[in-house]
């Protein structure tokens, strides 16, 4: 029986990096800054909050690893951070300027002349103001993001361990959250309750396994986020402590960070009996889903599952009620690329995760979406969410 470990090992994380220095020294590149703290948390563990103060990760081409953070990280770095060394600075804003500071670190570590960056310099968060990396050294650094996404988008199996781990509280998380939905009560009160009691249950079994790396999130949630009734056909619509109602359309959403790994999962439920009409829209939106789900394989171009989907819309006369693309990957971020999009050619790969998710928005009626998290496989996909996706088992009776 295969073992399954809650985090990711040291050795993968050097093995990461590895991969990153080789690059480095195949494009003749004498280091890397990374600023974006979730490729930071891939590279070295590290799980920050990213405020005005710089946090960097360096690494230069012989492997050599350093995390530049304020004093008030030094602590936090020191004890979570797989590197080599922890450089620090007093505060932002400061003098001297933290970035000059950085600055010499990167002379120490030899990384000058042609470097790479995933951004020329610190982005500009919570009113940031700094010098830019090709201000500090005279070079405007290679662009490395790119070469990080695609590292990033093929998971390692024990990556794929912790997605599955988040889908199964996420599952427990969504049972909850419809079953407390009942007309009259709030949607704070439900989503409350169902995530507080799916994250006491989930603590309860995990222990002290458990760590959310996250910076949204301290445990698992089952939300509506203002997805309810005719707001339901609004796909990114906000929370609003709306009462439910007798024949509302809802699209409810569970995710649980396992060790800052997100999975997706997504129901749309009705109210009370669903009216014909909605039954109909319900039925072409898990054909849409189904539809997605066929196409999805190894070799073939993320376009062309977006393209596949489209055509049944446009089969069936709905693309009146098409707002987004099919889908997206999923990991340490909730949203990641690929996109299952006309407008991404990415060559579909085993070790892909992907949200699936076309959805059907009828402004009279509602929104219908189902989300389910997805890996490929070199035999084809494994569905890694669960629950019931049937219309009958998604009617709250009343």
């Amino acid at each position: 029986m295969k073992k399954v470990s809650l985090h990711i090992q040291a050795e993968e994380y050097q093995m990461r990096v590895n991969h990153l220095v080789a690059h480095l020294q195949a494009q003749k590149l004498s280091g890397a800054v990374i600023f974006d703290r979730d490729y930071i948390l891939y590279y070295t563990g590290f799980a920050f909050i990213p405020t005005e103060r710089p946090i960097g990760f360096a690494v230069n081409a012989a492997g050599l690893r350093a995390i530049f953070v304020p004093k008030l990280e030094v602590e936090h770095a020191s004890g979570n951070a797989l590197i080599d060394r922890v450089d620090y600075y007093l505060e932002y804003p400061h003098h001297p300027h933290p970035m000059s500071i950085f600055k010499d670190l990167l002379a120490e570590m030899k990384i000058q002349g042609d470097f790479g960056a995933d951004h020329d310099g610190y982005p500009w968060i919570f009113g940031y103001r700094g010098p830019a990396l090709s201000e500090l050294t005279g070079v405007r650094p290679t662009p490395l993001a790119g070469f990080i996404e695609d590292q990033m988008m093929v998971k390692s199996d024990a990556e794929l361990d912790l997605i599955r781990e988040s889908a199964k509280w996420g599952n427990l998380a969504l049972t909850l959250l419809q079953r407390y939905t009942r007309p009259g009560t709030s949607e704070t009160e439900v989503t409350m309750r169902a995530s507080h009691e799916a994250t006491l249950a989930m603590l309860d079994t995990l222990g002290s396994l458990y760590r959310a790396q996250s910076y949204f999130s301290n445990g698992v949630q089952a939300v509506y986020r203002g997805q309810i009734g005719r707001n339901s056909a609004i796909p990114h619509a906000l929370a609003n402590n709306i009462i439910f109602q007798v024949g509302d359309v809802l699209v409810g959403e569970s995710n649980a960070p396992v060790w800052g790994y997100n999975s997706e999962l997504e129901r749309t439920m009705i109210l009370g009996a669903a009216s014909d009409e909605k039954k109909i829209i319900f039925d072409h939106m898990l054909a849409l889903q189904d539809t997605a789900l066929a196409a999805m394989e190894p070799g073939i171009p993320c376009a062309e599952v977006d393209k596949t989907v489209r055509a049944y819309y446009e089969k069936h006369d709905l693309m009146p009620y098409w707002k987004h693309h099919v889908g997206h990957t999923i990991g340490l971020r909730y949203h990641e690329g690929p996109y299952l999009d006309i407008g991404d050619e990415t060559t579909i790969q085993p070790g892909m995760v992907f949200c699936v998710e076309p959805g059907l928005y009828v402004p009279a009626l509602g929104g219908f979406r189902h989300s389910d998290t997805v890996a490929i496989t070199e035999a084809g996909i494994e569905i890694l969410t669960y629950y019931p996706r049937e219309l009958e088992a998604l009617t709250i009776l009343v």
